[in-house]
Order: structure tokens, then sequence, then C-alpha cells
């Protein structure tokens, strides 16, 4: 039986040790709110496996088209910070998952945006290695909301 969804969010903030699940979502989290691509790279696994779909890149597989989205996000005018809550981790072996929800904000030249995103994250420890990421999925289920996080990211 699954416990009580967490509320305590993940930003990032907080030092995590990252060779745990948590430590992992942190530094997913850190990287993304202090666009650092360098720390994007390392909590992702670099392989053709590793997919990602979100609301700004569609579905996209492997490290290198994974980047770019990144990329466009972390170089753009846009300013996007998100926290993730009200998640559940599931741990069988070297896999791990977590489901939840994100919120956030987007700041643009002339827009603001509270984002509501729904998101799961899958990673897989490589033995003797740490966690990797190695699957994304994001959906903002107002359809007003994602036509402006759309509109606004891509405005710059």
């Amino acid at each position: 039986m699954l416990g009580a969804p967490v509320q305590t969010p993940i930003d990032g903030k907080s030092p995590e040790d990252s060779s745990t699940p948590i430590g992992a979502l942190s530094e997913f989290y850190r990287a993304f709110n202090t666009r650092d691509l360098a720390l994007m790279e390392s909590n992702w696994e670099q392989s053709g496996e590793a997919a990602m779909d979100n609301p700004l890149g569609g579905i996209k597989r492997g490290w290198q088209e994974i980047r770019s989205v990144y990329e466009r996000v972390f170089q753009g005018s846009a300013r996007v910070e998100v926290e993730f809550y009200d998640y559940t981790l599931h741990e069988v072996g070297d896999v791990f998952w977590a489901v939840g929800r994100e919120r956030g904000t987007l700041h643009a030249s002339g827009t603001d945006l509270q984002l509501a995103i729904r998101t799961s994250r899958l990673f897989r420890r490589v033995p003797g290695d740490r966690w990797h990421q190695v699957h994304h999925h994001g959906s903002i289920d107002d359809p007003q909301l994602l036509a402006d996080y759309q509109a606004a990211v891509r405005q710059q």
C-alpha cells in the first residue's frame, strides 16, 4: 500500500545526497531553477534511451534532443522556476519513479504565469554509479495556461 503523497516541496535549494532518490530529484530542480546546464546533463542519463515528453518540447529522445529544450529555456529571457510536491516515490531495485505535481512561476516581459504541471520522472542507477534520469513526462491540464506558457517561452 502506498503512503500518503508527500506535500513538502522539492525545489533544489536544500543540499541533498544525490545518491538517494530525493537527492537525485533535488539535483534536477536545482539544475532547472538555477539554469545550470552542466548539472542538468549530469542528472540525465547520457544514452539514446533517455526520453522526455513535456509541454515545451514534445517528445525528445536521447540526451542531445533533451538538451536542446533545456538550452532554449535556460538561454531565453523568460524565467521559469518550479518545485515538486504532492508526490509519491516508488523504488524497485535500480529504478525509481516519482509521480506528482509541479507548481511555479514564469516571468517574461509583460507575462506572469502561475504554473500547474502534472509530472512523472523515472531514474535508473547504474551499478557503481549514481541515479540518472531516463524519463520525464509533464502535462498542463488547463488549455489556456498551456497556450500562454508555450507562447511566453516562444517569444524569447
